[in-house]
């Protein structure tokens, strides 16, 4: 099954989109609001406890009916067949991309190469759930017959950022036991977290798919070592537990074979927190919840593969941000959840989204004559709000923003919540109307200022406004709603790939760096150096002294 690869560039619809952008370019979102008394129900999604507002968007009708004109000739529909089936659509690697077989029903039947995948996923939840049971209740104990109190998790992009995104948006459900995420190669990280660990309590679970990754293999063994200090070399066994494919490599660490869980070919590291490489997500919530992260995302799935694309909360995200990226020439959309657990969300996606569609090349082997990726960044609200959001309201770049919050917060403190939801509900709508001369003018008039200080004052105190935002508000931060959450956005990275006609889940940029690592960790620890550029040799000779 395979894609269309059409240069969106070329097709009428991006023709017809071009136009419309020099008709509306300055059209002020006070306009559309003002011309448009239903405005705000015609361009709101309401699906099970999501609400999304895309109202206060530089978009019309029009606009809309283009972009979905553009979804439509650019094949996006039999694209996202083939993503759901099992197709090869990541050509470059010769793979599926199934994450989303991780959280499909038992009864479904998804096949790779002939062979239906679903009873393998299936038998690895029902080892999970098992394994971290055991864990959590006690009846699995370290080498010395303690009970776990601790956990940490080693390993490093996909293998780290999920999990350990995952652990803190669902503190508020985490049981006894203590987690840790070990990542950087830097040696203090390791040690800092070390100092704080008992090796008669601590279960250690390394994720690396080929067991070889450099960072995740070097963390690992550090942490080996200080556990030999204590223990002897059978009690690995005990301590430790793997989720990796390279059985022979995972036996000479010493792991027993019942603590090692598979990963697969057809899931990207970066969308692989549904699989085994959320052990440690199991383990700090408990298996119930891990499964209810699952249905969400599940839910999120079926919306996304049956809903109208006019109605299909992934697909009208994914159009409106391709609109600012690729007609507006916006380089960046900013992520402000309004609540601390989702505090490494944006860093989270800054990996999936990044990772995926940074791009120059397209599907058919050409450099691309059009903006892909979009830069990801942002922090929680309210703290954002008294850093960075003075560039969004009036620096001179354009930043789409997508605020998301809850309308419960966990531990019912109300009226911190409230203040919490005023400047959530405030600032998208302080972005989009701003603040006019006239309404400066009278605001420094009405505490007695005078003439002369009024007029030196305003240029300063003056709002543009015509800031675009998304709104997503939920009812409450679940496991259930925050695995909703996190699909959405995976299959709006799909609908931008698909639309860009370029490979998303691919990531050979990552490779280069690695790969020269390797070469300068060689200079670094021999007494001669390589060839180098002037730069690179002289800061080696200088780090070497």
């Amino acid at each position: 099954m395979k894609l269309l690869k059409t240069n969106p560039a070329t097709t009428k619809a991006w023709s017809k989109l071009t136009s419309h952008f020099k008709d509306t370019q300055h059209t002020h979102l006070k306009e559309l609001f003002e011309s448009d008394p239903n405005r705000a129900a015609e361009f709101t999604i309401r699906w099970n406890d999501f609400i999304v507002d895309f109202s206060k968007n530089r978009i019309s009708k029009k606009t809309l009916d283009l972009l979905l004109e553009l979804a439509e000739e650019i094949g996006l529909q039999k694209a996202m067949e083939a993503y759901f089936k099992g197709g090869e659509i990541n050509e470059t690697e010769g793979r599926s991309v199934l994450h989303t077989a991780l959280r499909a029903k038992k009864e479904d039947v998804i096949t790779v190469e002939g062979t239906n995948v679903i009873p393998e996923v299936f038998a690895v939840k029902e080892h999970i759930k098992t394994f971290t049971e055991a864990i959590i209740s006690g009846k699995k104990k370290g080498h010395t017959g303690k009970p776990f109190t601790t956990v940490v998790n080693i390993g490093i992009g996909g293998s780290d950022l999920g999990p350990a995104m995952v652990v803190d948006a669902l503190a508020f459900y985490k049981n006894h036991l203590k987690t840790y995420f070990v990542s950087n190669i830097d040696g203090d990280h390791v040690n800092e977290i070390l100092k704080e660990l008992d090796p008669e309590t601590t279960l250690f679970v390394v994720v690396s798919k080929t067991f070889t990754t450099q960072e995740t293999l070097s963390n690992a063994t550090t942490i080996k070592e200080w556990f030999l200090q204590h223990a002897r070399q059978e009690d690995i066994a005990s301590h430790f537990a793997a989720v990796s494919t390279n059985t022979e490599k995972i036996a000479e660490f010493g792991i027993a074979s019942e603590n090692v869980f598979p990963m697969w070919d057809w899931v990207g590291g970066r969308f692989s927190l549904w699989s085994a490489v959320g052990l440690t997500i199991a383990l700090a919530v408990g298996y119930d919840h891990f499964d209810g992260l699952l249905k969400g995302a599940h839910q999120m799935d079926e919306h996304f593969k049956t809903a109208d694309f006019d109605q299909n909360i992934p697909v009208v995200l994914a159009l409106i941000s391709i609109w600012y990226n690729n007609f507006h020439g916006a380089e960046t959309e900013a992520l402000i959840p309004y609540t601390q657990y989702l505090s490494r969300f944006p860093a989270y996606l800054q990996q999936g989204i990044m990772e995926s569609n940074g791009k120059s090349v397209d599907q058919n082997g050409n450099r691309v004559s059009y903006e892909t990726g979009t830069i990801i960044w942002g922090e929680p609200g309210t703290n954002s709000q008294h850093a960075f959001f003075q560039l969004i309201h009036q620096g001179t770049k354009l930043i789409p923003a997508d605020f998301i919050g809850f309308k419960e917060s966990l531990h019912g403190n109300v009226d911190h919540h409230h203040k919490l939801m005023a400047n959530f509900f405030a600032q998208t709508e302080a972005l989009m109307n701003g603040k006019t001369a006239a309404q400066v003018k009278k605001e420094l008039g009405d505490v007695s200022m005078g003439q002369s200080q009024i007029d030196i004052l305003l240029p300063f105190k003056v709002f543009e406004g015509n800031k675009p935002t998304n709104t997503l508000l939920i009812d409450k931060l679940t496991p259930q709603s925050l695995g909703s959450l996190i699909a959405l956005y995976e299959h709006k990275i799909f609908v931008q790939g698909i639309v860009w006609n370029i490979f998303s889940y691919d990531q050979w940029g990552v490779e280069l760096g690695k790969q020269l690592a390797k070469t300068i960790l060689g200079d670094i620890q021999n007494s001669e150096i390589g060839n180098h550029d002037s730069s690179t040799l002289s800061l080696l000779q200088f780090f070497k002294g």
